[in-house]
Formats: C-alpha cells, structure tokens, sequence
C-alpha cells in the first residue's frame, strides 16, 4: 500500500530531513458502495497533495483518525487500530463532473464493520481537517495584481510620446 520510502538529504550542512516509512493493512472487502465528494473537499484535497509529493497524511482529530492520500485513493484508518485500514474511497472521477464546482463520484471500500458508522461522519471533518492544513500553509506575503494587455492593442494608461 503507501510508503514512503527512507530519503537522506543533506540540504545545509548539519540539517538533515528523514522521511519515515509506514505499511498499511487491509482484511477482506465487505462492502463497496458509491458516494460523492463535495467538489471544495476533492479539490482542496488535490491541490494539498501536489504541494506534498507522493503521498498527504492528514490527522482528523475531532474523530482521532488519520487520512493518508496518494494518487490512487484515500484511506482512513482509527487511532485506535494503527495499521489497519477501516475504509478508502476509490476510483474518484473527477472527468464525470462539466465543471470544477460540481461533486465527484467515487467509491467507498468499507474493510471493518464500523466503516458505515464512520462515513456518517468522516466526509465534513475530512473537509475541515484539510481546511485546517491550508489555513496554515498560507503565504505570509501579500500577492501582487499584474495587469496583462493583449498583444498589438495599446495601453489605455500609456499615454502619448
């Protein structure tokens, strides 16, 4: 499943950066059913992961879970049980939506006999978890407004030599 592999860099001297590695496990399928992510969550989710690389853990405190997301799938796992996957979301199709503002359908792979319980609850504090790893991913600079003009047409500020 998901791992991270074990990275050595040495960047500046005397700062080293260690990613650790972690396994994931699954018991057999016990359900499969589909479902739709709220178009603000799987974008948000998206743009979170292509800024971490590979893989995206993400803590949901409020239900002491933990999100890992890769390319392929979202899987969920309790605090409680470590190692064990409780459920993913599967085969997202983000090409079935006409535009960027509509939900996306996918699958929900339920492996525990909790899973159901947990999806009442798991689709809006994945979203606020993810909320809260952007919020503070923020730039702390001011962005700046450029003004493109179409080429061959005049500036309508520049005035005449």
């Amino acid at each position: 499943m998901l791992a991270a592999k074990k990275i050595f860099t040495r960047p500046v001297k005397g700062c080293y950066f260690y990613a650790m590695e972690e396994r994931f496990y699954r018991e057999q399928e016990i359900a499969r059913e589909p479902a739709f992510l709220p178009a603000a969550t799987y974008n948000l989710a998206h743009t979170l992961l292509a800024r971490a690389g590979q893989c995206l853990f993400v803590p949901i405190r409020s239900l002491q879970y933990m999100a890992v997301l890769d390319a392929e799938e979202f899987i969920f796992v309790d605090s409680q049980n470590k190692a064990w996957v409780e459920l993913a979301w599967q085969h997202f199709r983000p090409q079935a939506r006409s535009s960027l503002d509509e939900r996306v359908p996918f699958d929900v792979v339920h492996y525990l006999p909790q899973a159901a319980e947990t999806m009442k609850r798991l689709p809006g504090e994945f979203h606020q978890a993810l909320q809260l790893i952007s919020d503070r991913q923020k730039p702390e600079m001011s962005a700046t407004i450029l003004t493109l003009h179409a080429k061959g047409l005049p500036d309508p500020d520049d005035t005449p030599r």
